[in-house]
């Protein structure tokens, strides 16, 4: 196999163990990583499952695929119990777990403002993202965590024994602005995108904030290993045909990214496909092709 790895998000909108039938069959057909989104509910969609409980469902499930959310949201969620979770995930997983983090979506019919209180601003969102960010990760790693944030605290909380991964499981960020690359540099074993920007060629936005995360990471003196596209909101044609993938894939693989995302074809959305195409795609550039 050549170019980047591939990966599917597996919607939660299926009872188990329906849906755990399509975690299985993410690993059979060779997808390096299988991701679920964090929300509470997500553009109307009905019914929508909680990514933390369907990912340790999926982890008793599979054992070599390695799974993880996209991404998960400071919206509803504090860093104190999410670390919780993390830790548990990561042991059921054996240490197939990335932690897929972003600063949360405005949108008020997935999961923004469903705690109530004030909206917040484009600056508190983002300051409230390094904040969790930040947070979480003194959590992971402990041994013992007090803190009084602005936003967010934890008083006392012990960590032990921790995560399978050491030091702890990897995070991937989800940032495009200039702040959050800086989270992305210093706290990220990881990257993603979806490189939507209005007016903007697709691969022009992979290219500019590739090379905004490079100039965040020589700041912090570190790399991000992984550098995730999310494919599926944008024109492109990734599953119109296994050579259609093959070439955008190659594409971006020359800007630097290592990893590609699809979406598990869903009928009668944007993100329907040709079942038989998706599957000819995992053989080919999966861990069996």
């Amino acid at each position: 196999m050549s170019g980047p790895r591939i990966g599917t998000v597996v919607w939660p909108m299926r009872s188990w163990p329906e849906a755990g039938e399509t975690w299985r069959r993410a690993e059979e057909l060779g997808f390096h990583h299988a991701w679920v989104y964090d929300h509470l509910a997500w553009r109307g969609a009905t019914p929508w499952y909680d990514a933390y409980t369907t990912l340790a469902a999926a982890a008793a499930v599979t054992s070599r695929v390695r799974l993880g959310t996209m991404v998960t949201s400071p919206n509803f969620r504090h860093p104190v119990p999410t670390a919780h979770a993390i830790k548990t995930i990561d042991h059921v997983s054996g240490g197939r777990l990335t932690v897929g983090i972003g600063s949360g979506g405005t949108n008020r019919t997935s999961d923004a403002g469903v705690l109530g209180g004030p909206e917040w601003t484009r600056a508190e969102r983002a300051a409230r993202f390094a904040e969790w960010v930040g947070l979480l990760d003194r959590l992971l790693r402990g041994p013992e965590t007090t803190v009084e944030g602005e936003y967010y605290s934890s008083r006392e909380v012990v960590t032990e024994p921790g995560c399978v991964q050491r030091p702890r499981v990897p995070f991937l960020i989800a940032a495009d602005g200039p702040r959050g690359m800086r989270v992305a540099a210093r706290h990220g074993a990881g990257w993603v995108t979806t490189a939507v920007a209005p007016g903007r060629a697709p691969d022009e936005v992979v290219r500019s904030r590739l090379d905004a995360l490079g100039a965040a990471c020589e700041a912090e003196g570190r790399e991000a290993r992984d550098r995730v596209l999310l494919t599926g909101f944008t024109d492109e044609p990734w599953l119109e045909s296994p050579q259609a993938f093959a070439d955008l894939a190659g594409r971006y693989a020359e800007l630097g990214v290592t990893d590609i995302v699809l979406h598990w074809p869903r009928p009668g959305t944007r993100w329907d496909a040709d079942m038989a195409v998706f599957e000819a795609i995992a053989a080919e550039h999966g861990t069996g092709g």
